[in-house]
């Protein structure tokens, strides 16, 4: 098998968000680099089962007040 056909296989730190790490292989980054994690098993409801509400970031309700913040249900 060629040599070049393997993405480079090496160690990176994983820094979960309760800011606890680990080290593990990836062929994310270089050797060395620090993956910081926005959610991770610890914090996702997905994982935890409970009601936590996931923080929004990007403004969907201002997006979509911006969008549709005109319109009206008229009768008649």
């Amino acid at each position: 098998m060629k040599k070049e056909g393997h993405p480079d296989y090496h160690f990176i730190t994983v820094q979960m968000t309760d800011g606890s790490s680990f080290r593990t292989r990836s062929t994310w980054g270089k050797e060395g680099d620090t993956l910081t994690l926005d959610i991770d098993p610890t914090s996702h409801p997905a994982w935890t089962g409970g009601n936590q509400r996931l923080l929004d970031t990007g403004g969907q309700v201002a997006r979509f007040n911006k969008r549709f913040g005109g319109l009206t249900l008229k009768k008649g």
